[in-house]
């Protein structure tokens, strides 16, 4: 498992691979950005559903809702009882920087930044944030192409968008 350097200096870089099985040995994942629309096939409620369709213990965050899709919504990551291990933000980029601190204040060292096609939810502040404060982060592609939770689609998807550069091939 990767180790990070101290607050502000270089940290490990580790395959994409070897930080997407590290996220996913977590169990008690937030997916922020989760619509409180059903279906549509928002990404942030993909990830959820399935999460919770492979065993994860997955927290909706939407400041917006109370409810979504028939669980309990938090209005941000550090509201959710107990904690959560790790984080995916599914949010537009512009709010991922404040996710991302929701994340840092509450001590999460595992983050992921969504994105399939166009900029998804990754935003430079955020990446640079989460890494200055010894975060983890995956910025780009999906839980849902890697591990217990990939599906066929997902793993064609990976192959297609490694290649565009929107899934990473090195995490830091």
């Amino acid at each position: 498992m990767p180790t990070h350097a101290s607050e502000g200096s270089a940290m490990a870089t580790i395959a994409i691979k070897d930080a997407a099985a590290e996220f996913l040995r977590n169990r008690r994942i937030a997916v922020a950005g989760v619509s409180r629309e059903p279906g549509g096939g928002h990404g942030g409620n993909v990830v959820y559903g399935r999460l919770k369709d492979r065993g994860y213990e997955a927290f909706a965050v939407n400041p917006n809702a109370d409810e979504v899709e028939g669980d309990p919504s938090y209005p941000d990551v550090g509201s959710i009882p107990g904690g959560v291990d790790a984080v995916v933000i599914a949010t537009t980029p512009e709010v991922a920087p404040a996710v991302m601190q929701q994340c840092i204040d509450a001590g999460i060292r595992n983050v992921w930044m969504h994105r399939a096609f166009g900029a998804g939810s990754v935003s430079a502040e955020a990446t640079r944030l989460g890494r200055e404060n010894g975060v983890t982060v995956i910025d780009g592609g999906c839980p849902l192409m890697f591990g217990p939770t990939a599906d066929t689609g997902h793993k064609v998807m990976k192959t297609m968008l490694t290649f565009s550069r929107a899934v990473p091939k090195k995490v830091s």
